[in-house]
């Protein structure tokens, strides 16, 4: 899970998050913000429609890919997550929320995670992908 986290921590790249809207998916760029106890944490605000769409089927796939042409995909079944200390390490890790949100406290703000999923790594050499379950 290692070479996962690497990837995902890397923030020079860009990731983007996979949501399905009524029947049909939606992709978007999206950040990553922490890894803890087994959790891919990343955060929303609940006025957006992503919000509406993570709460109707919370189901995702997340995918990064790093400078050197390897990339990840995460997918799994989300958690929504009020634990104010979650919200306030999203803040210490993610300064512009501030200025989105004001407060971690702010009822708009909502975190999420994914537990128990899969993620597979891959680049363009002939080797297989490398899957991890967590």
């Amino acid at each position: 899970m290692k070479e996962v986290l690497e990837i995902l921590n890397d923030r020079s790249a860009i990731g983007y998050l996979a949501t399905v809207d009524d029947g049909m998916p939606r992709v978007r760029p999206w950040g990553f913000m922490f890894e803890e106890n087994g959790r891919l944490y990343f955060c929303t605000a609940s006025v957006k429609d992503v919000y509406k769409q993570l709460s109707a089927v919370p189901y995702v796939e997340y995918s990064k890919t790093n400078k050197d042409m390897v990339w990840v995909r995460v997918n799994g079944k989300i958690q929504f997550d009020e634990d104010i200390k979650k919200k306030e390490k999203m803040f210490e890790a993610a300064p512009m929320l501030k200025d989105l949100y004001q407060t971690p406290d702010n009822p708009v703000f909502k975190a999420f995670y994914l537990e128990h999923g899969k993620a597979v790594v891959n680049d363009f050499s002939p080797d297989p992908p490398r899957i991890y379950e967590f």
